[in-house]
């Protein structure tokens, strides 16, 4: 990168816009993790909207639940959750409160504290690796259901938040079907990210699960 990036913190001013909006202008923001380990921060490179009751890929398609209840705001509140049984996702919640959705981060370069993100990430040849992909992002961030519903606009405090960075030129932004998503939300050109970076994660198609007898 030529530019130091700008380190002033995104406001929930930033959040509370449509999803479609706030997804692609997220590529190229710092996002900060602050623990007792110390600080990573990483520069997002590929996200994926959700956009609620309009969408069947989401969470909150089907109205609120416990497990989606942080989706529907206030905007700028970090939503987490488990998958699969072994892994967690890192989104953040955008639009107007009342309204779910939100943007899952899906790959990013670590541009400080890779050396606490490879303890986790054992199986990363490279530091490129480290958050190429949502699970390995958030396992590379220590990110788990405790920061579920952490407010991202709360400080230099929270253990979550995110600086305004170096964003892209328009013209480096692309956009494609979302990862592993199937149904009426197939396909929605929904995956933003920045071309050609390495940190950016391969698409794969939705691959129906067989039901076993």
């Amino acid at each position: 990168m030529s530019e130091s990036p700008d380190r002033t913190p995104l406001t929930r001013a930033f959040f509370d816009r449509p999803v479609l909006e706030v997804a692609p202008d997220l590529l190229g923001r710092t996002l900060v993790r602050t623990s007792k380990a110390g600080r990573i921060e990483l520069r997002l490179t590929e996200v994926e909207a959700y956009a609620g009751a309009i969408d069947p890929g989401s969470h909150a398609f089907r109205g609120r639940t416990a497990r989606n209840a942080v989706m529907f705001g206030p905007p700028g509140r970090a939503y987490v959750y488990f998958t699969y049984g072994m892994w967690h996702c890192l989104n953040l919640v955008c639009g107007p409160e009342g309204h779910a959705s939100g943007v899952l981060l899906r790959a990013g370069e670590i541009l400080v504290g890779a050396e606490q993100a490879r303890p986790r990430r054992l199986s990363a040849r490279y530091d490129k690796e480290l958050a190429k992909g949502p699970a390995r992002l958030a396992t590379a961030l220590d990110v788990a259901l405790s920061l579920n519903g952490t407010d991202t606009c709360d400080g230099p405090d929270s253990p979550l938040s995110v600086l305004t960075g170096t964003p892209p030129p328009p013209d480096q932004v692309r956009s494609g079907p979302r990862t592993g998503v199937g149904g009426d939300g197939a396909p929605h050109p929904w995956r933003f990210w920045i071309d050609d970076d390495p940190t950016v994660s391969p698409y794969r198609a939705h691959v129906p699960r067989k039901r076993t007898s």
